[in-house]
């Protein structure tokens, strides 16, 4: 067998990931070509079909599983190198990249950034609008700032304040509730949705705070939305009483080995001060008090 190019398995761990060439393409920011010709190339290296080519895309063949995860404890270790190196050699300046949701990106951080690179010169934070979950165990980020019931184990951090929500509409914007998808349905199920505001017809859909908020300013119907989105359009009007109230815990986290890395701790600290002094504009109407 010719040496392996162990930059290839993240091309293949892509490929079964998502499915397709196309869906590896766009997570590794490469063209389609590039991942065909990566994975035919590793295929022929190791001398074996890694992939079944079907109909509905790349699927790893059973007989090949335990290869696959083999490759990933393989980039486990990789991404544990570079975490260990990122831990070594971090002063105080350089870039700290920030992930948190469209909510809070339009809403609540960039006064909060503009203020922490005021405050330290030579730092630099990337803030990046994703509603998906960015993995920081890959170093897609070094902080996430996002609302949750909880923390997965690999993640250590703070809950900076709660995130009020509540019903918004346009004035006679109609009785039709606008729904959720995507990330949006799952962290809200079918049931949970129809426990908050009960048995009604729901129209349109988005997986998009930000985008509800345009539905609804429209006049499609009623949203659910973050108090710090909704209060202050002078499009919209809070329809109170009209879902149990309804907050969630906004955490400020990173993966557990880059936690105490100078400059990440030392932003994420800020962050969390600063969301701390915006409490109560956060959580919006006092009644929204407990966890969703």
């Amino acid at each position: 067998m010719k040496q392996m190019d162990w930059d290839d398995l993240r091309f293949v761990l892509a490929v079964a990931d998502e499915g397709s060439l196309s869906g590896a393409a766009r997570v590794l920011g490469v063209n389609h070509a590039t991942v065909l010709r990566r994975i035919n190339g590793f295929e022929e290296t190791v001398g074996m079909t890694i992939f079944d080519r079907t109909a509905r895309g790349y699927r790893i063949a059973p007989r090949r599983q335990r290869i696959l995860d083999a490759m990933r404890a393989v980039e486990d270790s990789v991404f544990g190198v570079e975490r260990a190196m990122t831990a070594a050699r971090s002063p105080l300046a350089g870039v700290v990249r920030v992930t948190s949701t469209d909510s809070l990106c339009v809403s609540v951080l960039p006064p909060i950034i503009a203020q922490i690179e005021a405050q330290a010169e030579g730092l630099h934070v990337e803030l990046s609008s994703q509603n998906l979950r960015s993995d920081l165990a890959r170093l897609d980020a070094d902080i996430a700032v996002r609302p949750a019931a909880s923390l997965p184990p690999e993640l250590s951090g703070t809950v900076a304040g709660q995130l009020g929500l509540a019903v918004y509409a346009a004035p006679g914007g109609g009785t039709h509730w606008l729904g959720f998808s995507g990330t949006l349905a799952e962290a809200f199920s079918a049931e949970r949705f129809a426990d908050l505001v009960g048995d009604v017809k729901v129209g349109a859909t988005s997986d998009s705070f930000v985008v509800l908020r345009e539905m609804a300013a429209a006049g499609q119907g009623r949203a659910i939305l973050p108090c710090v989105l909704g209060d202050g359009d002078p499009r919209l009007v809070r329809l109170d009483g009209m879902m149990a109230p309804l907050a969630v815990d906004i955490w400020v986290a990173s993966h557990v080995d880059l936690a105490e890395v100078p400059r990440i701790r030392a932003v994420r600290n800020l962050i969390v001060r600063a969301l701390d002094l915006d409490r109560a504009r956060l959580l919006g109407p006092s009644n929204a008090v407990t966890n969703g």
